[in-house]
C-alpha cells in the first residue's frame, strides 16, 4: 500500500477557548486530557494536539502543567504528542514548553484576523488580530530544530502556505513537510472543497498535509481531503458534533467516526508506528 493510501488520524483534545458549558467532555486537567488522548489513541488517532488548560478550565502556558500532561499521557497509551505554540501570550511562554521534546509541535505560518460575525445582529461577537511575524515563526522553527520537533506548520490562508519556503531556505524544515490547512475562521480561507484542493496544490509533492474544519465544516471537509490524498485531524477543539449532528460524549468518538470514513473512502489508518514513518522517513522517530 503507498503512503497515499495511508491516513494519519490527529485528534485536537481540547483546544483553549471552549468550556464544558459549551461540551461537557472538553477535558481540563492533566488527568482528563491523558484520558480523552488514551481514548482517541484508542480509536485510532496517531497524533493529540494539546493546549494546557488550568483546574478552571482556563488556558496556561505552566510547563509544569504541559509536564504533567505528557507524563500521564505516556502512562496511558504511545500515541505522538503535539503541543499548541498558539493563542496569545509572550512568545518566550509560548515555547518554552517546547524543551519537553513532543514529537511534533505546532507553528503557526503567519498573522491573521480572527473573528466571529453574529450575522442576526450584524457586528462581531469577537475579533482580535492574531499575530505571527517572520521573525517569531523563524524563532519557534528554531526551538522546534533544535528540541528535535517536527514543525506541524498551520496554515489559516493561501500566504501561510507558501511562506514554508523562507523556513525551507534557511534549513530549519526538512522533508516530507507537514502542513494543516484550518479552514472555516472568520478571516482565513473559506472551508470548500474547492479551498482545499488549491491549498493542496500549493504543498510541495511529498509534504503530508491535513485538514483542519471548523465546526460542522469538519465533515465535509474530511470527506474532501480524503478524495485528494490527504489526512485528517477532529477533535473537540474544532468540533463538538458527530456527522449526524448529535454532540460527541469524548474525542473517541469523533476519532471513530473518522476511522470509518477512512474505511469508506477505501484508503486505512495509519498506526503511530507507520504515522512515524510517514512524517519522518528516516526510520521513523521515537
Amino acid at each position: 500500500m503507498s503512503a497515499d493510501d495511508k491516513v494519519i488520524i490527529s485528534c485536537a483534545l481540547t483546544g483553549a477557548v471552549t468550556t464544558k458549558k459549551h461540551c461537557p467532555a472538553i477535558p481540563y486537567t492533566p488527568i482528563e486530557i491523558a484520558e480523552e488522548a488514551r481514548r482517541a489513541y484508542e480509536a485510532g488517532a496517531a497524533i493529540v494536539h494539546i493546549h494546557a488548560r488550568n483546574d478552571d478550565g482556563t488556558p496556561t502556558w505552566s510547563k509544569d502543567t504541559f509536564a504533567q500532561i505528557m507524563a500521564e499521557t505516556k502512562q496511558r497509551c504511545p500515541v505522538m504528542i503535539n503541543w499548541s505554540t498558539g493563542g496569545q501570550g509572550p512568545m518566550s511562554q509560548r515555547i518554552d514548553h517546547l524543551a519537553q521534546r513532543p514529537h511534533i509541535a505546532a507553528l503557526n505560518m503567519g498573522s491573521m484576523n480572527y473573528a466571529k460575525w453574529n450575522s442576526a445582529k450584524k457586528a462581531f461577537a469577537f475579533q482580535l488580530v492574531f499575530t505571527n511575524s517572520f521573525d517569531d515563526i523563524i524563532a519557534y522553527a528554531k526551538a522546534m530544530r533544535e528540541h528535535g520537533i517536527k514543525p506541524e506548520m498551520e496554515c489559516f490562508d493561501t500566504g501561510h502556505t507558501n511562506s514554508h519556503r523562507v523556513l525551507a531556505e534557511l534549513g530549519l524544515i526538512e522533508p516530507p513537510f507537514h502542513f494543516s490547512f484550518i479552514m472555516g475562521v472568520f478571516g482565513g480561507i473559506p472551508a470548500t472543497a474547492r479551498h482545499l484542493a488549491f491549498q493542496a496544490e500549493q504543498a510541495p509533492a511529498g509534504s503530508r498535509w491535513k485538514v483542519i474544519g471548523i465546526s460542522r465544516e469538519q465533515w465535509p471537509l474530511a470527506m474532501a481531503a480524503l478524495s485528494l490524498g490527504g489526512d485528517l485531524r477532529v477533535g473537540l477543539e474544532d468540533n463538538f458534533y458527530l456527522p449526524n449532528g448529535d454532540m460527541a460524549a469524548s474525542n473517541g468518538d469523533l476519532v471513530a467516526a473518522a476511522v470509518e470514513l477512512v474505511k469508506l473512502s477505501g484508503r486505512s489508518v495509519a498506526s503511530v508506528d507507520e504515522a512515524k514513518q510517514l512524517l519522518w522517513l528516516k526510520g521513523g522517530h521515537n
